[in-house]
């Protein structure tokens, strides 16, 4: 995330290209490094961590880089009994593990490899009555769960009764066999703000990654008719700084994550080019390591594999030259939606 100031980081002229090979590098050699402190530092982030490694490559055109057994192997041993994953082996069970799991296994074509419904019965088992979910059975709610739900969900097949339509209409079933739809919708509804955007509950304060979140939830839904989309596209619009970088609200630094944050929204409403799309690919290629391989979250700090994946996606929006093309409702290639009818 941002770090407060008043002053965004100066810019290297011109930027470098995009390191392919050594950004591919980078990743494949991560789970190398178990002599590194924070390799173990962030075991809890581990399932994650594969599928902003594996996107990555998928979208670098590596998609063989990881052997996809192993990894398969790997995330089927994150799994407990009641469907859901934790963040790794022998880690207790949560939402944003169960989706990274299941975007793992979509793609790598390895849904048949897990009981669908048996997950999907996990991820219906948290939403509260106000169509809200908790994120595991400790109750914490936010609106980033509600993605989770309507992302895994729908990535399992197991979202709509009946294939939804592009458009909003009341047809579309409110009451799944999983979740109640429309009581998840209007959750969402309720955490919109009077500047377009969306927080993490309602009367929380705007921000790009949880306007992410409710964009990406609503998208998904077939419910975009509920977001004031000028409005929204304009405060998106303002997280550019003078460097070309984005912020995740206002009065803070830039920060490569929210290459993905801003302009999956933009992309979702059609107004991507609301933004200077040139400074903004200088700003990303500005905060690689050129070295080692990797994207950090603004020029200067270190590299790590989240940044890497929404600088790599980012670009891909951007139609960065050589990438594949993203997804932004899923965070995941295009063609992998595509080949599950998304």
């Amino acid at each position: 995330m941002s770090r407060e100031g008043s002053s965004p980081s100066p810019l290297p002229s011109p930027p470098p290209p995009l390191a392919r090979d050594r950004h591919i590098k980078y990743i494949v050699e991560l789970d190398e490094k178990k002599e590194h402190f924070e390799y173990w530092l962030t075991e809890h982030l581990r399932l994650n961590g594969v599928y902003w490694g594996l996107t990555a490559l998928q979208l670098l055109g590596a998609p063989t880089a990881l052997d996809r057994d192993s990894v398969i192997t790997y995330v089927l041993s994150c799994q407990h009994a009641n469907g859901a994953f934790g963040g790794h082996v022998g880690h207790d069970p949560h939402l944003l593990y169960t989706l990274s799991a299941v975007q793992i296994l979509a793609t790598l074509n390895g849904l048949d490899r897990i009981d669908r419904d048996q997950v999907a019965a996990y991820v219906g088992s948290l939403q509260r009555p106000d169509g809200s979910f908790s994120g595991d059975e400790w109750g914490e709610v936010d609106t980033r769960f509600s993605y989770c739900a309507l992302s895994c969900l729908s990535l399992l097949n197991r979202l709509f009764p009946f294939a939804p339509t592009a458009s909003p209409v009341t047809t579309i079933a409110t009451t799944t066999s999983h979740i109640n739809l429309e009581a998840a919708v209007s959750f969402i509804a309720a955490c919109k703000n009077f500047d377009g955007g969306f927080g993490s509950v309602p009367g929380a304060e705007s921000h790009a990654g949880q306007i992410f979140c409710c964009v990406g939830a609503l998208a998904i839904a077939c419910r975009l008719d509920l977001v004031d989309a000028d409005r929204l596209a304009w405060w998106l619009a303002e997280r550019q700084l003078k460097n070309g970088g984005l912020n995740g609200r206002p009065e803070k630094l830039e920060d490569v994550c929210y290459s993905w944050w801003v302009l999956s929204c933009l992309a979702i409403l059609g107004r991507i080019h609301w933004i200077d799309s040139d400074k903004l690919v200088s700003f990303i290629l500005s905060a690689q390591d050129t070295d080692g391989g990797g994207i950090a979250d603004r020029p200067g700090d270190m590299a790590d594999v989240f940044h890497t994946l929404f600088g790599i996606a980012g670009l891909s929006l951007l139609g960065y030259p050589g990438l594949g093309e993203v997804d932004p409702r899923y965070c995941m290639p295009a063609a992998v939606t595509k080949s599950l009818g998304l």
